[in-house]
């Protein structure tokens, strides 16, 4: 796992705490309107169904609440940027809690429960607060950035499965998770040979060799935000994503593909 040694930005905590619940509550909204049908269609994600997809979306909110609830450790041992590297390592207790979680029948009860208990907790909670996860103690406000990316991955993901589905994207839970997963691969690719774009929210450089420092970069990747995190999470390709026009990529080193997925 590569080390992140430092975060290469910071994130006002109210703001993504206004983020976190914006996205939830798009996605609340639209599970409660599921027909039966719907819930038993496939996913990309495995064998998956949008009923364990849901479900597991509602852990974004109840993995933090079940945490705050636990003694606060002595000591943080992840920092924002390790949870991107890490997250593959608790693939099969989140297959399990999810799959339990989708058997309960009653999905909207599920949510109105997750979002209560949540804004239960919040208020408690003192500046600084660390909490115990499933890859060691983070702040609490580290964590909430960690689950823009889980709301916005999945939402897409629901997208994607559900056809005529169009859950909206909260702006600044979009730009927070474009920006951390960008953050990431400058992490696990260090360097200043190329810039990659994500306009309107992100620029990062990467890969080792010359850094560019003025003018126009001789290697450059941009595309647009949900393309730049089906990339980051695996959900589509390098090869696929250029033959789509999705990305633009010049200059000799501006090829990723060895370099992603970021995280999975």
């Amino acid at each position: 796992m590569p080390p992140a040694k430092k975060r290469t930005r910071t994130y006002d905590p109210v703001k993504i705490r206004t983020a976190v619940l914006a996205q939830f509550g798009n996605v609340r909204e639209a599970v409660v309107a599921l027909e039966p049908e719907q819930l038993a269609l496939p996913t990309r994600l495995g064998s998956w169904t949008v009923r364990e997809l849901v479900a597991h979306l509602t852990t974004a909110l109840g993995g933090a609440t079940r945490f705050l609830a636990m003694p606060e450790p002595p000591a943080r041992e992840v920092a924002l940027l390790d949870w991107a590297f890490g997250t593959a390592s608790a693939a099969t207790q989140v297959d399990e809690a999810s799959r339990a979680l989708a058997a309960q029948e009653d999905l909207g009860e599920l949510y109105a429960r997750t979002l209560t208990g949540f804004e239960d907790a919040l208020p408690d909670v003192t500046a600084g607060r660390l909490m115990p996860t499933r890859f060691g103690a983070m702040s609490l406000d580290d964590f909430l950035v960690t689950r823009t990316v889980e709301l916005i991955v999945h939402t897409d993901d629901l997208n994607d499965a559900v056809p005529g589905l169009d859950v909206p994207y909260d702006r600044q839970a979009l730009a927070a998770c474009t920006r951390l997963l960008a953050d990431a691969l400058a992490v696990e690719a260090p360097g200043g040979a190329v810039e990659v774009r994500i306009p309107p929210f992100a620029v990062v450089q990467c890969v080792a060799g010359p850094r560019h420092t003025r003018g126009t970069p001789p290697n450059v990747v941009e595309t647009d935000p949900l393309t730049w995190i089906r990339l980051a999470t695996g959900r589509t390709d390098w090869k696929t994503a250029l033959d789509a026009a999705k990305v633009g990529a010049s200059g000799e080193r501006a090829d990723l593909s060895e370099l992603l997925p970021v995280m999975s």
